[in-house]
This record gives C-alpha cells, sequence and structure tokens, in this order.
C-alpha cells in the first residue's frame, strides 16, 4: 500500500489515582496515542491525539482532554500517596 495510518502509543506519566469504576485507589498510567498518516511507510503528519487513563486494578480507560492530561501531569489531579505507608518512610524489612 502506498499510504495509510500508523498509531503509537506513549506513556507520559504513570500516577496513583482513585479509579471511578471499581473505587479502588491504583496505578494508572496516563498514555498519548498519536496517530500519524504515512506515505511508502514514513509517518508525515499527525491527524489524531488521544489521551487517556487505564486502571491497572480493573482495566477500565478513561478517555481524557488535552487540558485534563496537562493538570493530571502537572499533578493538579486526585493523586493520593502509597497506601499504608508514611511520606517518609519505607515497608519495613523481614
Amino acid at each position: 500500500m502506498i499510504f495509510g495510518f500508523r498509531t503509537k502509543v506513549f506513556v507520559l506519566a504513570m500516577m496513583t489515582l482513585l479509579c471511578p469504576r471499581c473505587g479502588n485507589p491504583a496505578a494508572h498510567p496516563l498514555h498519548r496515542s498519536v496517530t500519524k498518516f504515512t506515505l511508502f511507510f514514513i509517518p508525515l503528519f499527525p491527524v489524531k491525539s488521544r489521551y487517556t487513563t487505564q486502571c491497572t486494578f480493573c482495566g477500565f480507560t478513561n478517555q481524557l482532554s488535552k487540558d485534563q492530561a496537562g493538570q493530571l501531569r502537572q499533578g493538579g489531579g486526585q493523586s493520593l500517596p502509597p497506601r499504608g505507608y508514611g511520606a517518609n518512610q519505607y515497608p519495613p524489612r523481614m
């Protein structure tokens, strides 16, 4: 084929968020999917960008706008500290 489309997915950040579906605090990677127009298998220009987060506990995928993704990436989201440990504590050694 002479022309087509190719999508690449980039992980922008990894955050601990409260999942809207299962309600568990879990890791959520922030993904950016970029679809580019290709000519002779050479990517030329982006056609579409999409931002999503996905709960690693239940698999729920949430689509975000570019502004929402920027706020989450800057720490303006509902990030939570790791469960069960203080800010300067490490897990107990056994």
